[in-house]
């Protein structure tokens, strides 16, 4: 029978994990290596090279070697284009503003690449465990949204793995870290990798991990640090030379994966040297540029970038209602905490030193080698409450983001809401469906929209539409709706289209709490013009169906007049007042009908 692995996938680098009979191991390369190199090579005749030796590819054959491809997984062309100038090899737009590489004139999708990453993990694990793999957990960022989510599971899938689950890298984490916890512990994973951070809180004890709060931006990793030392050096050369290596592709990747060397050699080191001979050439010759740089000077360089990883760690306490004081471990994960400056400002914040236990680099796939063993049966269960990052709702009536299922809330789970028709006779619907924490619907990210057809035709407000949310263990999204009364279904899946840009995702909770106030007075606005407009159809039902005295019928004829006129009015307090009138005069109609219900009834018995 095969065995189940655990692959966290990384920017950077990739590890695959076996975990058997309490005892966990890193599955090394065909060369023999602890991490994989996430990067994929091609030739001139279209060999391919994955790993080790497709990175030493990056500075002979920069145009057609892919890395950082994580970044792109499950996003849109229009996303990453700022950013082309960031990537050495050629990123081209498709047709629906999707992504693809352009190696020798194929194209290949973010996922292709992907995926020949995790065949060579594969590979490497049934030579390595001499037997087949029968399944795979894969881990993404806590931060990764459904449509990178899904992205991740179909680069599984093409590389011909069974991918059991997708877990986020920092539940991982702490599911390694809690098998030698002994008492209940309020646990922190500060996880910095190359592409991407997260923050999650967690509770552990040694058979629950529940998921408290997290947040991140998944476009904030050690390859930023990288590029902010590059762009510094391709600076100075322009000032010294007057020469702009940005378009030298062979150039800037040098000058990267020096800055990358020295941030590395920075960790332990109080300086270090950049070297480039011959990065260039200028009518006076070749350019050769050496530069010292002190560690101190680095940190001045990346100080805002650390510091940006703090204020989301104060995002995610705050959500999970904790002080630092109440956080018992903190764990830190990825190649970017080894830095000096990061284990410094997590150890000022949360006020205690990091766990240095564990290996940053090797627990994600460790923790998700034991997730595939408890879902193998060999391991004892653990219980893994994850949760979703941000709200999921549709859109309605006035425009208003109804949320059907709360950020924090715990997956899988399932959600139903009841909506219905905003007019009469409405023979189909269309439901919008958004994620976000605005109160305003388009404020808020579209996953997608479907329409739900064969109403059956009823006065609006009679037809019940059954709105459900379901988020399985992956935290992928499906969407159904149902009309009660008929029965007819439609089901929708969100998975190419859960896409959150760059500035969006980190902006959510930020522009949330900024235009609270706004939004919450948008949001009465809608609901006041929503009860007018219902207290109109109501009294225009009367009018049209009820005897009534001439000077009532008068002044609700003009009440409504009135009221048609103010609808469009941004006036809060007007509408209010327009809208208690109006509840008046339905309750005084009211009254009369069933007077006037009562009245026929005695007729009829007396007749």
């Amino acid at each position: 029978m095969g065995k189940v692995i655990g692959i966290d996938l990384g920017t950077t680098y990739s590890v695959a994990s076996f975990y058997e009979n309490k005892i966990s191991g890193i599955i090394l390369s065909h060369e023999g290596g602890r991490l994989l190199p996430s990067v994929v090579a091609f030739t001139e005749n279209n060999e391919r090279l994955i790993g080790e030796p497709a990175k030493s590819q990056l500075i002979t054959n920069p145009q057609n070697t892919v890395h950082s491809i994580k970044r792109l997984m499950g996003k849109k062309f229009s996303e990453i284009e700022p950013y082309l100038h960031e990537y050495t090899y050629k990123i081209v737009e498709d047709s629906g503003d999707s992504i693809r590489i352009k190696i020798n004139d194929i194209l290949f999708s973010p996922e292709e690449i992907s995926s020949m990453i995790l065949q060579k993990l594969k590979e490497s694990a049934e030579q390595f465990l001499n037997c087949s793999i029968e399944g795979v957990i894969i881990t993404t960022p806590a931060y990764f949204n459904d449509s990178q989510r899904q992205a991740t599971k179909d680069a599984g899938e093409i590389a011909g793995l069974n991918v059991l689950r997708i877990i986020n890298e920092p539940t991982a984490a702490s599911l390694a870290f809690s098998l030698d916890l002994k008492k209940k512990s309020n646990v922190v994973v500060y996880d910095f990798g190359g592409g991407t951070f997260d923050i999650s809180i967690l509770e552990v004890q040694h058979d629950i991990i529940k998921v408290l709060a997290t947040s991140g931006d998944t476009n904030l990793g050690g390859n930023d640090l990288d590029i902010l030392l590059t762009d510094l050096i391709i600076n100075e050369i322009n000032n010294e030379y007057d020469i702009n290596l940005h378009d030298n592709k062979m150039a800037t990747q040098r000058i990267i994966e020096a800055s990358e060397t020295v941030k590395k050699e920075l960790s332990t080191l109080d300086s270090s040297e950049i070297n480039l001979p011959f990065i260039a050439s200028s009518n006076e010759g070749p350019i050769h540029f050496f530069k010292n740089i002190t560690r101190k000077e680095f940190e001045s360089i990346i100080k805002d970038r650390i510091e940006r990883t703090i204020k989301i760690c104060d995002v995610a306490l705050k959500k999970a209602d904790l002080s630092p004081e109440e956080i018992d471990e903190v764990l830190l994960v990825g190649g970017s905490t080894r830095i000096p400056l990061v284990q410094h400002n997590v150890k000022e914040y949360f006020k205690k030193t990091p766990n240095k236990k564990v290996n940053p680099d090797e627990i994600v796939a460790i923790g998700a080698a034991i997730q595939g063993s408890i879902i193998n049966g060999k391991t004892k269960d653990i219980i893994l409450l994850d949760l979703i990052p941000i709200s999921l709702g549709v859109k309605t009536l006035g425009g208003s983001f109804t949320r059907v299922v709360d950020s924090n809330t715990t997956i899988p789970t399932n959600r139903t809401l009841i909506f219905t028709t905003a007019e009469d006779n409405q023979s189909e619907v269309e439901i919008d469906i958004y994620q976000g924490e605005r109160e305003i619907a388009e404020d808020n990210k579209l996953l997608g929209k479907f329409i739900l057809k064969n109403i059956r035709p009823a006065p609006k407000g009679v037809p019940r539409i059954e709105v459900t949310f379901s988020i399985n263990v992956n935290g992928i999204l499906k969407v159904n709706a149902i009309d009660l009364s008929t029965k007819n279904k439609k089901e929708f899946f969100v998975s190419n289209s859960g896409l959150l840009n760059k500035n969006e995702i980190q902006k959510i909770k930020k522009n949330a709490e900024k235009f609270k106030q706004t939004d919450l007075v948008r949001k009465n606005l809608i609901k006041a013009k929503n009860n007018i407009l219902n207290h109109i159809y109501l009294i225009e039902q009367y009018l049209e169906k009820m005897e009534l005295e001439p000077k009532i019928k008068l002044e609700a004829i003009s009440l409504v007049k009135k009221a048609k006129t103010l609808v469009p009015n941004e006036i809060f307090e007007e509408l209010k007042q327009i809208e208690f009138q109006l509840a008046e005069m339905n309750d005084k109609l009211k009254t009369l009908a069933i007077t006037s219900q009562e009245i026929d009834d005695i007729e009829e018995e007396n007749k």
